[in-house]
């Protein structure tokens, strides 16, 4: 019988979570750090709405990908730890950059580069806002995400995964790309005639991508579940 906690997770040292968990949580400090750092302009609109997006959005999207990983091979119990870890590590990064924002600065660096730029490139690490959002955005995003993956793999008694990960992934996504946005722009992240352009912008290139990227999905829970002996 298929249970949330599977394999008994919690009991059992598994020989590559720790390489997972290092893989997430550096895609999700370096996805907010360049969320942060650019909105990338498309050049075009679709229904009168322009195709823009932050920089994060080329990358966060295996962070999912690495979820449906955790879900599917190690459960419910290890994924939501290894997934805590990683914001742990992204709120240690988000008080690094303050204390650089409110340290008092060189002279030279000044002239060549300058507390602005430094406001404008990464004010959105420096004062919580992006961590806030993302961290937000994801635990509504991701939580949908496994339980939907939870209960179809259930229903469908393991078989077809591609159902399970591309279905889990548009319900986590859109609340994952609403609310990130949303938290973003009341933070000051990003400028409100922004918003819907990168909610759906965001939404549609972080469903292409995990779409993408399910045969990699396929290769990598099989090829743990191999290594760990689990089913």
């Amino acid at each position: 019988m298929f249970s949330l906690d599977a394999q008994a997770s919690s009991r059992r040292r598994f020989r590559c979570l720790d390489s997972v968990m290092t893989f997430f949580t550096a895609i999700l400090i370096v996805s907010n750090v360049a969320s942060s750092a650019k909105i990338v302009d498309l050049g075009f609109f679709v229904f009168n709405t322009r195709m823009a997006f932050d920089g994060g959005t080329l990358l966060f999207p295996l962070s999912y990908v690495f979820g449906d990983i955790l879900t599917e091979v190690y459960g419910f119990r290890t994924s939501r730890k290894v997934i805590w870890t990683g914001f742990i590590a992204l709120a240690c990064s988000s008080l690094l950059f303050f204390l650089l924002r409110v340290l008092p600065a060189d002279s030279e660096w000044e002239q060549y580069a300058g507390s602005a730029a430094f406001d404008a490139i990464l004010g959105g690490m420096s004062t919580g806002g992006i961590a806030l959002a993302s961290l937000a955005g994801y635990l509504a995003g991701e939580f949908s995400n496994s339980i939907i993956m939870v209960l179809v793999k259930k229903a469908m008694n393991g078989r077809f995964l591609w159902i399970r990960t591309i279905g889990s992934t548009l319900v986590g996504e859109l609340l994952d790309s609403l609310v990130f946005v949303l938290i973003a722009s009341l933070t000051g992240v990003f400028g409100w005639e922004l918003f819907w352009s990168l909610v759906l912008t965001n939404y549609f290139f972080k469903c292409a991508i995990e779409v993408a990227m399910t045969p990699v999905t396929y290769i990598a829970v099989f090829g743990l579940k191999k290594a760990e002996a689990v089913e």
